[in-house]
């Protein structure tokens, strides 16, 4: 079940106080102005999560999501939009509970 990035929108707008930012190319989505979501590669996000997180929605989903050497040292991790999308939906309302004040 692939994911667009209309969907990702309609989504990440519906969680209380998540705002898209940004603009075609590099859209991104906030809450209290700390990033929740970007659109990253053709065909990826990039998802702040918490590093628990992470290595859990890595393990569970290891086709969908990975983490790009250059992300190792970060609260990051890389979706793939043509992977879950119920996966990608749960990392995004997990990024949206850590990032908000």
């Amino acid at each position: 079940m692939a994911m667009t990035l209309d969907e990702v929108d309609d989504y990440a707008t519906s969680l209380a106080g998540c705002k898209r930012k940004g603009h075609p190319g590099r859209v991104a989505w906030y809450v209290d102005d700390r990033l929740v979501v970007r659109q990253d590669e053709p065909g990826t996000l990039l998802v702040r999560v918490d590093p628990g997180d992470r290595e859990q929605l890595l393990e569970a989903h290891p086709t969908t999501f990975g983490v790009p050497p250059r992300w190792e040292a970060h609260r990051k991790v890389q979706a793939q939009l043509d992977g879950d999308a119920g996966a990608i939906r749960e990392a995004i309302r997990l990024a949206w509970a850590s990032q908000r004040r």
